[in-house]
């Protein structure tokens, strides 16, 4: 784990995680971006954005940063796509000032969180977090339709059949990758698809090169380029419940990582793992990113390669730093016709799906509450992604408050609250506790931190 290997393999290790994770990392700020129906330049921004403050949580992570900052093992952080829904509902109401200033108030909170977090992770088992992963992918399928199909179901050229047969073709691609590539381009397989959808795409005259040609060498993205930040509470509210998901996410990451290096992880070692996911809250809001979380891809990676060493993801972190100082790759992904990424997307929203599933056959589904309150959570959460206007967006409860339907217009939100409250009022409450919601391994972490 604490291994240096030798510089060129560093790097084109530290490479290879980049290549693995930058997929799914472009994705969050494109289909926000999209969503949100702003121009080239301004995605290609947030493109740069997303990758400079990824870059920055994921060298931390590896290397650490004093005793509060770093989990100091292979872990790569890239934007949560749990962010998407809520940052939509924040910005299609109040405007980005206000998504910010919520995600610079999330930052905070996770920052204070994080070590009484580390301690209550029990209850997060994969009843809860398993039902929470599901509705994230399930509440994207939406917007990754939107990108393929159009955002207005009323104009005439919604549905393209160009466009869907865009879509497919990447699809397709990814499953003919998938299958007949082995090692490592079977990894990157969604990237190869990608790279060859937006080359088909370019005599279709869906490719858009003029923001790339007009795009810098070298910058840097000012802090609030949107204005500055606004709070509001329901915002705040909001996004303080993405953070709870994202370190969610992060533990059970960082965990299975602690397993492959052998690694038992303390409490201290979870704290300081999601205090950098919330320090990548701070700095999302400030530099007009994303908050991030471990992503699951690289996990699959490490376990795949054996390379446990920690400086590799340094190098990892270093390069997607650079990235983010190059507006012309920030320029470059946001040129990629909206099909194109909308084909990739959808694959990888049903795979964070399937994930979701996996934890949830963790369960004992036999004779307790447990399949109820997956049901109810689920049922319940999807209530506003299915309800929608025209432009996509949720009207399930728009006679209510302007608060209110910010906390309630996302899926993630209302199964989060919903599946945590019933797995305590069944399984940790009561005389007969039914307490068979899966044990996750953090409940067996010690609490004294070993030594480095």
């Amino acid at each position: 784990m604490d291994e240096v290997l030798p510089l060129p393999r560093l790097a084109v290790l530290g490479l290879q995680h980049v290549l693995i994770m930058y997929a799914g990392a472009v994705a969050v700020p494109f289909i926000v971006g999209k969503a949100l129906k702003l121009d080239q330049a301004t995605i290609a921004l947030l493109v740069d954005a997303d990758l400079l403050v990824a870059g920055i949580a994921t060298f931390v992570q590896g290397v650490g940063v004093s005793r509060l900052f770093g989990v100091r093992l292979p872990v790569v952080a890239g934007a949560t796509f749990t962010v998407v829904n809520p940052m939509i509902t924040i910005a299609s109401k109040y405007g980005l000032p206000a998504v910010y200033g919520a995600m610079l108030a999330s930052g905070v909170f996770g920052l204070a969180i994080a070590r009484p977090f580390a301690s209550m992770v029990r209850y997060f088992p994969p009843l809860v977090s398993g039902s929470v992963i599901t509705i994230i992918g399930l509440s994207l399928l939406g917007p990754g339709a939107a990108m393929i199909a159009g955002h207005d179901t009323g104009a005439p050229d919604y549905g393209t059949a160009s466009h869907i047969g865009l879509a497919f073709l990447v699809i397709l691609l990814i499953v003919v990758f998938t299958r007949c590539l082995r090692g490592f381009f079977g990894q990157i397989a969604p990237l190869l698809a990608l790279a060859v959808g937006a080359v088909v795409s370019i005599p279709m005259g869906l490719f858009q090169f003029a923001g790339v040609r007009q795009a810098g060498w070298f910058g840097v993205a000012a802090p609030f380029h949107f204005g500055a930040p606004t709070f509001n509470a329901a915002a705040i509210v909001s996004m303080c419940i993405v953070m709870l998901v994202t370190y969610t996410e992060s533990t059970a990451d960082m965990l299975a990582v602690g397993e492959m290096t052998g690694r038992r992880l303390s409490e201290r070692d979870i704290a300081r793992g999601l205090a950098t996911d919330g320090l990548s809250g701070v700095l999302g809001g400030l530099m007009n990113s994303f908050p991030d979380t471990a992503y699951a891809e690289n996990v699959g990676l490490v376990q795949m390669t054996g390379v446990r060493s920690r400086w590799v993801v340094a190098v990892t972190g270093v390069v997607l730093v650079l990235m983010g100082l190059v507006p012309k790759v920030g320029a470059f992904v946001a040129a990629v016709p909206e099909p194109v990424i909308g084909g990739a997307a959808v694959v990888m929203f049903a795979m964070v799906t399937a994930v979701g599933i996996q934890t949830l056959k963790k369960v004992d589904f036999s004779g307790t509450h447990n399949l109820f309150i997956v049901a109810v959570s689920l049922g319940v959460g999807m209530l506003p992604a299915v309800s929608l206007d025209r432009y996509g967006d949720s009207i399930f409860f728009r006679n209510f408050p302007d608060w209110l339907q910010t906390i309630c217009g996302s899926p993630i939100t209302i199964t989060v609250v919903l599946a945590f409250t019933l797995n305590l009022l069944f399984n940790h409450t009561g005389a007969k506790r039914l307490v068979r919601a899966g044990e996750p391994a953090a409940a067996e972490m010690p609490t004294e931190e070993p030594a480095l």
